[in-house]
């Protein structure tokens, strides 16, 4: 069965928990209530965490289980197999519950269709719980100081004294946020400030703001202050700032160049303290300003120019900065960028060894006191959140701006051909890439690893390019495949491309790889609209339709020609190329039937080969609405090849949420499931 996707098996250990109902239903209708939907646009976007269990629901007779699995295709389609009510039922021993049969329901792909609806893959729901089972790629990178420079690197705009003469001026911009009102996390961070041993070379200051309520009784909660960390007191030198945004740049932009008037220095250090969302959403939320939104990375730019400040390095104490976006951006204001690819861990950066050993030596070479802040952040999140995914890495941008960005533009170029004439090559590359938020969806990804998958000439001279530019490399052990930068490559939500190649534009990125992203995006798009039906099984558990009719290529022509007519690449694809492809690779719905006595479907095996990826979705109905329990990647296969609609009646759940460094499309926190 080699064109069949890979499944985890299910381990059982110890005494579950019975599934409660809480509230009504997680936010669904009635169970045969179309009205119960009315006004929701993607069942599963506006659903709670899931809760899964092994009897009754919120002390009631269960009345049934709806099996479904959703297919994830390489070409961009897909397909999600629902049960239908009108189904008979088979009884089986796990504990009352009732399995009934399922049929076809014809839908999109796992990102997102043109009806709004979506699904959510096992890695999205749980987040951070653990890396690829399957290790690194190639050689993993972590651990070691790499301390070489390539050839014609420029020289750094920071030059070191020596001999420990060098004075440093760091600049903390801490927008407290929930992070502190909710959970002291900024108080703790300044408490671990105050308790390293600072020299008079060290000047560390501290804006605080963005925050309704502070944990502490000595910054204030109504107007945003600077402090110095001096002497292990927190000095108020700016008692009255007002009250602005602080993810206005401007705040920003006035934070530096306080700093650099009062306290220069030869040695600047700036580093960000808040959520981060990445390349997209960039850096911030502030508490007291949540329609302000994130300062995006052109407003961190503006910010940076206005400041007028060469920084030694600018450092993220937040989620999901350390991307080749930010780097090539920071690479006018910095040498170095010290940042995590993956969500932080609420508790972040630990302030006290690190802040230490500079005062000790203050002619550290960056290089190693990054070093030391990456092990020092690793270390400590073991410690305190075991289990919990890490990563910090340490780009030397000197060096980066001289290999990169040829390598990049090279790589850009030879995928979007590849993207025309073997689209499912790069399709399958980027849905085995490691990926960063998966449960935010937002299509980060490492890009060592996916120019590694792609296995091209172009992809292994940008890997190398990276891995030199990237100096140090640290992760907790359950994470694989993360070397230290991570790129936006749009796969879950292609909707976001035109807002990326937006803000491409206006930081300076290389137009060939905005063009890259346009051509994939609109040939999954194109896919997603092919294949038809619905994104979300849940209509057919309401009485809806179960499937399409497949379309030729001329259809699929005229409907692509709608489709990308607008912003997300029709001016990069061919239309009758791409429906040829389209037509010549679409999946057939009309084969989903579950057949036998023991449920199963039956594909031929070219059809297969379109297969990315498969997932069980299990809907509880209680009697009065639909519980969706999630997704998970169970499942298997009978001696035939025959996918089997098997369950057991036991489900994951995850309980105890804690805050990460990263904020989701609302501004909001995202949660992490342990910690």
């Amino acid at each position: 069965m080699e064109n069949r996707p890979q499944g985890r098996e299910k381990h059982i250990v110890g005494q579950g928990k019975d599934l409660r109902r809480r509230g009504d239903g997680l936010g669904f209708g009635p169970a045969g209530r179309s009205d119960g939907y009315s006004g929701r646009t993607g069942a599963y976007q506006g659903s709670p965490a899931r809760s899964g269990g092994r009897a009754s629901g919120g002390g009631k007779s269960l009345i049934g289980i709806i099996i479904a699995a959703v297919v994830l295709l390489l070409g961009g389609g897909g397909v999600g197999l629902s049960g239908l009510l009108g189904g008979g039922s088979l009884s089986d021993d796990t504990g009352g519950y009732t399995q009934h049969n399922t049929q076809p329901q014809a839908g999109a792909s796992g990102s997102q269709s043109a009806s709004g609806g979506m699904s959510l893959s096992l890695s999205e729901l749980l987040g951070g719980l653990g890396g690829s089972s399957s290790g690194w790629e190639t050689a993993q990178n972590t651990g070691a100081l790499n301390t070489s420079v390539a050839a014609g690197a420029r020289d750094k705009r920071t030059v070191l004294r020596g001999g420990g003469q060098d004075t440093v001026t760091l600049m903390v911009y801490m927008c407290g946020t929930d992070l502190e009102s909710k959970y002291g996390m900024g108080t703790a961070d300044l408490q671990e400030m105050l308790s390293a041993r600072l020299s008079d070379k060290v000047n560390l200051l501290v804006y605080t703001g963005g925050c309704r309520q502070w944990k502490n009784s000595t910054v204030s909660s109504a107007v945003n202050q600077i402090y110095q960390v001096k002497n292990g007191s927190l000095n108020l030198l700016e008692p009255n700032l007002g009250s602005a945004a602080m993810t206005d740049p401007d705040t920003l932009s006035g934070f530096i160049r306080w700093c650099a008037q009062r306290c220069p220095a030869n040695r600047m250090g700036l580093i960000f303290w808040d959520h981060g969302g990445g390349s997209l959403s960039g850096y911030g939320y502030d508490e007291k300003f949540s329609a302000a939104g994130s300062m995006g990375l052109a407003g961190i730019g503006r910010a940076l120019k206005n400041g007028g400040v060469t920084f030694d390095f600018i450092g993220f104490d937040a989620c999901l900065m350390a991307t080749l976006e930010n780097a090539l951006l920071l690479s006018d204001y910095a040498d170095y960028l010290i940042a995590s690819e993956e969500t932080e861990p609420g508790v972040g950066w630990y302030y006290t060894n690190w802040l230490t050993a500079l005062s000790e030596n203050t002619s550290m070479p960056t290089a190693e006191l990054g070093k030391r802040i990456a092990d020092d952040f690793v270390s400590v999140c073991n410690q305190k959140c075991p289990g919990q995914d890490t990563t910090l890495s340490v780009v030397d941008l000197a060096e980066l701006t001289c290999t990169v960005p040829e390598a990049l533009r090279a790589f850009s170029a030879d995928t979007s051909a590849l993207v025309q004439s073997d689209y499912r090559a790069v399709a399958s590359a980027r849905s085995g890439t490691r990926e960063f938020a998966a449960s935010s969806r937002i299509d980060q990804v490492d890009l060592v690893h996916f120019a590694t998958k792609l296995n091209t000439a172009e992809g292994r001279a940008l890997s190398q390019a990276l891995l030199g530019a990237v100096k140090y490399n640290r992760t907790s052990s359950t994470v694989s495949n993360a070397y230290g930068l991570s790129i936006y490559f749009p796969y879950q939500k292609t909707g976001k491309v035109p807002s990326a190649v937006a803000a491409y534009d206006d930081i300076g990125m290389d137009s060939e790889y905005a063009r890259c992203i346009e051509q994939f995006a609109a040939l999954e798009a194109g896919g997603q609209a092919a294949a038809g039906g619905a994104a979300s099984p849940l209509p057919s558990l309401l009485g809806g339709g179960t499937g399409s009719s497949p379309l030729g290529a001329d259809m699929i022509s005229s409907l692509l020609g709608g489709l990308l007519g607008g912003s997300l690449g029709g001016r990069s694809v061919d239309l009758d190329t791409a429906a040829a492809y389209l037509a010549q690779h679409r999946f057939d719905a009309s084969a989903l039937v579950w057949a036998g006595s023991t449920p199963s479907i039956t594909l031929p095996e070219e059809q297969w080969r379109l297969v990315n990826d498969l997932e069980l979705n299990v809907f509880l109905d209680d009697g009065s609405g639909w519980i969706d329990l999630g997704l998970d990647n169970v499942f298997s296969f009978d001696e035939r090849g025959a996918l089997l609609g098997e369950f057991d009646g036991t489900w994951l759940a995850i309980d105890r949420p804690a805050p990460l460094r990263t904020a989701t499309a609302t501004r909001s926190p995202a949660m992490s499931p342990v910690c």
